[in-house]
């Protein structure tokens, strides 16, 4: 007999959609339950749940899990950034921003944190990832080195030098990958974001 919980992928989903899965058992918290003691589903927070790769053949992806935790959001700065291959060092907690306060999550797939942006910013440089059977909402490159430089207190790029610096030894991001950057979304994000000089010393950097 197919297992059910096969149909719903590696997409995170509530109490009730995995309640709805099983309407021949009138108590559906009690089965939800016994679905995480059997390790079938994993718990990500109070009701909301992922299904087992195991039982799915699917893999997780902490990117689609990322932005169902805590919604609206999208994954950015240093996830994002190592997601594109830009950076060579393992990021091992994944970044977001988000309209909501800011907060984190320790779940047993890893720590998620998110940082709370003013609207304005939130839509400049988003863009859809997508996979077979799915799609995550992701900052572009350029819009995630933006909100990395805007929420870290001691960077303030006043120099091209000190931008130089940054990229090359700070976060060891190659400068010929930089200059391939979309200078459009560094201009969209100095007339919204923080840190506006830090950014528009990037812009003049790859104009150079």
């Amino acid at each position: 007999m197919d297992n059910p919980l096969e149909r719903l992928g590696n997409i995170p989903v509530t109490a009730s959609v995995l309640e709805s899965l099983f309407p021949h058992i009138k108590r559906g918290n009690q089965k939800v339950r016994l679905l995480e003691r059997d390790k079938q589903i994993i718990r990500l927070k109070k009701g909301l749940y992922v299904c087992n790769p195991k039982i799915t053949g699917q893999i997780l992806s902490t990117e689609l899990i990322a932005n169902h935790l805590y919604a609206p959001s999208y994954v950015s700065m240093s996830s994002a950034l190592r997601y594109y291959g830009l950076i060579p060092e393992a990021v091992y907690t994944k970044q977001s921003m988000t309209l909501k306060h800011s907060r984190n999550f320790d779940t047993p797939l890893g720590r998620f944190e998110y940082t709370s942006m003013p609207k304005r910013v939130f839509s400049v440089g988003l863009t859809s990832i997508k996979k077979e059977g799915y799609a995550f909402v992701m900052a572009t490159p350029e819009k995630a080195l933006c909100d990395l430089i805007a929420n870290s207190p001691n960077v303030n790029l006043r120099y091209l030098k000190d931008a130089e610096i940054y990229l090359e030894e700070d976060i060891r991001m190659e400068l010929e990958d930089f200059k391939q950057m979309n200078a459009e979304i560094f201009e969209e994000y100095i007339k919204v974001g923080k840190k506006a000089e830090s950014i528009r010393t990037l812009l003049k950097l790859i104009k150079k």
